[in-house]
């Protein structure tokens, strides 16, 4: 009787056991985001982690997923991206979720929430299906110091930023952002930003550039920012590395080379990239940058000015020739608030609209004209779709779609925002092979996790976070274009998030497990 009953007592208590798993995934692919070559296998995830992982994982799960024929990969990790004042407008972050990214770095281009611990308490508070580390941002941190004034920093101005970034580091920034072609950064010069890099440096922060330039003055550009790490001593990524403009053309057989002789003097630099010919930015980019400081009042008045206008016209004219473009064809608004017809047209188009006359000096009027009325975003075609390729082929580098959270019809964005990985899964991995599968899922989880410390995330691994996405590498495909980017990829079946089921048979099912990751100074 009583070898019954202890018999009894632990098939119970064995069956419990084998029981405990929330989420088992059984038969598939499995690519663990080290590089290595896929392999079959299960596993399985209890309370957010992943507890067991191999072809030999037999247990009872409260869920199965049967991933015969699918790959099962870390969540992808997007480090560019611009979430501020986007979050509440769709928490889903469907855009993201159905793209495999389970993870946003944001607070990039020097453009963040200056009070970095209140932003991460709201991000766990609203609950997002992406989990959101965050970098603290140069030109918010000056603009909160010094406003938008073209002039160098006091010594006790720089030392108010300085304070600000130590605390930023300290509640959980993952590093110092700066976006050198936006105003107020680029009235900065690089001493100043050596010694705000400093700062993050010391609590093992990145320092992320948007460089001073990616067209005719992009090696110096790329200097500047290996001179910063170098002198920092801090870990460096180029965001978004491209080369702008049809006159720049094959130039990544310049700047590649000097991202790879940086690393062997021992700078720790690393890259990211989208897969696109066009970038996205405000369209204010084609101002020059002395007309923009101090506020959208001053800006508007200064365009007033006749000698002014001069002035921006014949600079807007003078970059269009560099171009060897006749008219402002490659600028296409995205949004323009006052006037949504404008949406989805390129300047020319626009000009024409207006009943101006076919000729750039009238375009340039017409840019002027979105100036003066609080100015758009655009999308800006003109790179080459052959360097795209040779930067993609260089291993240090990342995948990142630069983008917010974007709402179905809102404007006419960048298709970036909704198709950034399955573009480079389809048309870079399967149709043209220009890197392998298993690469391009290295790409997308363990160097970005490994480069922003991200340390749970990023690989299959037992212990690790259970961010997990499982796709159908035949049939994955951006589905966002130019004209109609309103669309979501196809191809992701299953995305779990911190161990919780979000997409299933690839329907978001509204479930916001995400939440606020932290950088390595972090302190409670």
């Amino acid at each position: 009787m009583k070898l019954t009953l202890s018999l009894l007592l632990f098939t119970i208590a064995f069956s419990a056991q084998s029981q405990d798993c929330d989420i088992l995934i059984t038969n598939g692919k499995i690519i663990d985001g080290t590089g290595n070559n896929w392999y079959y296998g299960n596993i399985a995830v209890k309370n957010g982690k992943i507890i067991q992982i191999g072809r030999d994982v037999n247990v009872v799960a409260k869920k199965t997923i049967d991933a015969k024929g699918l790959i099962v990969a870390p969540g992808f990790i997007d480090v560019h991206t611009h979430l501020e004042d986007d979050e509440k407008k769709d928490p889903n972050a469907t855009n993201f979720i159905l793209d495999g990214v389970t993870t946003c770095v944001t607070g990039n281009c020097g453009s963040s929430n200056v009070d970095i611990r209140k932003y991460l308490n709201w991000i766990d508070s609203l609950k997002l299906s992406i989990n959101v580390a965050t970098l603290i941002g140069h030109n918010d941190v000056r603009k909160a110091v010094m406003g938008r004034a073209n002039r160098d920093a006091t010594v006790e101005e720089m030392k108010q930023m300085e304070d600000i970034v130590d605390k930023a580091m300290k509640d959980g920034a993952v590093g110092l952002s700066t976006g050198l072609i936006y105003i107020p950064g680029t009235y900065t010069k690089t001493p100043e930003i050596v010694a705000l890099a400093k700062v993050a440096a010391k609590y093992d922060g990145v320092y992320a550039s948007h460089m001073r330039d990616e067209g005719d003055s992009v090696t110096y550009a790329i200097e500047e920012a290996l001179t910063i790490g170098r002198e920092a001593k801090i870990p460096v990524e180029i965001s978004h590395f491209k080369l702008s403009g049809q006159h720049n053309w094959g130039r990544s057989k310049e700047t590649v080379p000097m991202i790879e002789a940086a690393r062997k003097e021992g700078i720790e630099v690393t890259i990211d990239q989208y897969p696109y010919t066009a970038s996205s930015t405000s369209i204010s980019t084609l101002i020059p940058d002395e007309v923009l400081a101090d506020g959208q009042d001053s800006i508007k008045a200064r365009l007033q000015r006749p000698e002014i206008r001069k002035y921006v016209i014949n600079s807007m004219l003078a970059r269009l020739k560099k171009r060897k473009l006749k008219h402002f064809s490659y600028a296409v608004v995205a949004n323009f608030s006052p006037d949504t017809s404008y949406n989805g047209k390129s300047i020319e188009q626009i000009n024409l609209m207006k009943g101006r006359k076919h000729k750039a000096k009238e375009e340039a009027l017409t840019v002027i004209d979105i100036m003066m009325n609080g100015g758009a975003s655009a999308v800006f075609h003109g790179m080459s779709e052959e360097d795209i390729k040779r930067i993609m082929q260089y291993p240090f580098n990342m995948f990142a779609s630069d983008a917010s959270i974007r709402v179905l019809g809102a404007g006419v964005p960048h298709p970036r925002g909704y198709g950034t990985n399955a573009r480079v899964l389809a048309k870079y991995v399967r149709e043209e092979k220009v890197i392998s599968l298993e690469e391009a899922i290295r790409r997308m989880t363990s160097l970005p996790a490994q480069k922003f410390q991200l340390k749970d995330r990023g690989l299959l691994k037992e212990g690790m976070a259970a961010d997990i996405v499982i796709f159908d590498e035949k049939e994955v495909k951006d589905i966002s274009t130019f004209e109609k980017p309103h669309a979501y990829s196809k191809g992701f079946h299953y995305v779990i998030v911190n161990g919780i089921l979000t997409v299933d048979n690839e329907k978001h099912l509204g479930i916001r497990a995400g939440k606020a990751l932290y950088g390595a100074g972090h302190s409670n």
